[in-house]
């Protein structure tokens, strides 16, 4: 992330209470969904601006609907660190648990459902089709080009949706439903690691009431809360380890014939043709396949002071979050090995 200044907040929040106004979203006759996601959001809020390196901003306070491109474009212009958007599910099932969501393509017909739902919202705005390009919220079809582009943080936002599904799950004894990947528009808007958290059924008359609950909904926020801070810190420990270990060697000039360096740019589940246009401009970009995901690289040189430079250039295109790897014989490699003997 871009230097602040020293007594600006150095992490920023964006936190984002689901539907709102006229979209009540989920409904049963004792709890609406709007109601109880504003209440844990102004509950995080409140918590996390306790911490004085943490700036929140919020996509509502109170009960008001505000369009799904709004929504993005406040975390943007906020050049937010993370974007948190806050709901309840519902099932005519019995169905319970927290569940944690990230941008991707859906894995099954549940997942699509779970996302037509959330985004059918869009129909309630004026010129719904001009401003989101014709996409339907009903077509799957629609969904394939939500992905077409560039999914930057999609590692950071799993890593995010761990945590959140981990605090759940081991603080609060929740059903772990687990973190999952669809087409949720609001975080497609979003250009920073982005999830939607799922805290819960409002159908299921056990967890509905919990979640109307002041104990609960205290529960849930501390829950956020901490997850958002442990991966905060775990954030910024990482670019303090990586300055530790690049600084010092920053004037290396000697390179090593057999390793590699290449800068890590990107992680998405779909794959892209290699061309500079999908990436900000860069070429000589490379993948591999990493279970059901690809990552991307860019540039490949023997040279450690090149490789720095190159990173540099992928942080002034766009990519905040880019960070080398180094490889020796196929396998990757600590920075500080690679460099050894330099």
């Amino acid at each position: 992330k871009q230097s602040k200044a020293q007594s600006a907040p150095d992490f920023t929040v964006v936190l984002d209470a689901g539907h709102g106004g006229t979209d009540s979203g989920k409904k049963t006759p004792y709890y609406t969904e709007k109601d109880i996601a504003l209440a844990i959001v102004l509950s995080v809020g409140k918590k996390l601006s306790k911490h004085p390196n943490v700036k929140v901003i919020y996509t509502r306070k109170k009960d008001v609907f505000v369009d799904l491109t709004q929504r993005g474009h406040i975390a943007n212009k906020a050049n937010a660190d993370v974007f948190v958007s806050v709901h309840c599910n519902a099932h005519s099932s019995k169905a319970y648990g927290t569940e944690t969501w990230v941008l991707g393509l859906h894995a099954n017909d549940k997942n699509f459902e779970v996302a037509k739902s959330e985004n059918s919202v869009i129909l309630l705005e004026e010129n719904y089709k001009e401003k989101y390009a014709g996409f339907n919220p009903n077509d799957p079809e629609s969904y394939i080009s939500l992905l077409l582009t560039q999914e930057d943080y999609l590692d950071q936002s799993i890593q995010l949706a761990d945590i959140i599904q981990d605090k759940f799950t081991k603080k609060l004894k929740r059903e772990n439903r687990g973190v999952k990947q669809a087409g949720f528009i609001v975080l497609h808007q979003t250009v920073m690691p982005s999830v939607l958290v799922e805290t819960g059924f409002i159908t299921n008359l056990k967890e509905g009431a919990y979640l109307n609950s002041k104990k609960g909904q205290t529960e849930i926020s501390d829950a956020i809360t901490e997850a958002i801070l442990a991966y905060k810190n775990s954030v910024q420990q990482n670019q303090q380890i990586s300055e530790a270990i690049e600084k010092p060697l920053a004037n290396t000039q000697s390179t090593k014939k057999d390793v590699v360096f290449k800068v890590q740019i990107a992680t998405g589940s779909k794959k892209l043709d290699l061309k500079p246009y999908n990436f900000k401009g860069l070429n000589k970009i490379s993948l591999e396949k990493f279970g059901r995901l690809y990552r991307y690289f860019y540039g490949n040189t023997n040279s450690y002071k090149k490789a720095l430079q190159l990173k540099q250039k992928a942080i002034e295109k766009g990519y905040k979050s880019a960070y080398l790897v180094a490889i020796k014989n196929g396998k990757k490699i600590a920075i500080a090995e690679a460099v050894k003997g330099n």
